[in-house]
């Protein structure tokens, strides 16, 4: 054992901090504080830059025009909901009302005029003794038998021919200017 116990040393081989004077270690602590910086030097420098900086102008906003109110005056237009017929047609249809043309109000209905046109259906025809027969499906699902003279559908279709493939019917219908007016119409082998 080495004896001398006015040497004793610290585990490094130097002597503890205890041993330095109170002087050099303020010293040392005041150069560290001293040479340590702000983390947000370059941001603080940019914000003080910017706050120097001319702040910007707003526009004012455009003044408000006041609302000009519009009166309609449609007392010498055509009315929109009224189907347009220039002049030309409106007399033509006009001559057309003033015929003789009627539907006969008087005779028997017959039980295919109380449908639509559409809704009927013409399924097949029937011979016999040379008279031909359409057969007419109703929506109630009767079928009908029908030859050239007889009526169906509900605007006084009158039938005017049969084929293998089609009934030909002549319709009356209203004009639309207190008249009626013929239009032809078919019925399909589907």
């Amino acid at each position: 054992m080495m004896g001398n116990s006015d040497t004793k040393q610290t585990r490094g081989g130097a002597k503890g901090i205890a041993h330095w004077p109170a002087a050099a270690l303020l010293g040392v602590c005041l150069g560290l504080a001293g040479c340590q910086s702000s983390p947000h030097g370059d941001l603080d420098q940019w914000v003080k830059k910017v706050k120097s900086e001319q702040r910007g102008h707003v526009a004012p906003l455009p003044e408000v025009k006041p609302y000009e109110t519009y009166t309609y005056n449609d007392k010498d237009l055509r009315d929109p909901f009224k189907p347009y017929i220039p002049e030309a047609e409106r007399r033509r249809r006009q001559a057309e009302a003033n015929t003789k043309l009627r539907p006969d109000q008087n005779r028997r209905r017959e039980a295919l005029e109380a449908f639509s046109l559409d809704s009927l259906k013409f399924v097949g025809t029937l011979e016999k003794k040379g008279q031909t027969w359409a057969l007419i499906q109703a929506p109630d699902h009767t079928v009908h038998r029908v030859q050239v003279g007889n009526h169906m559908g509900q605007n006084y279709g009158k039938i005017t021919r049969i084929t293998e493939n089609k009934v030909s019917l002549r319709e009356i219908i209203p004009n639309g200017l207190g008249g009626w007016v013929e239009r032809d119409a078919a019925l399909t082998l589907k």
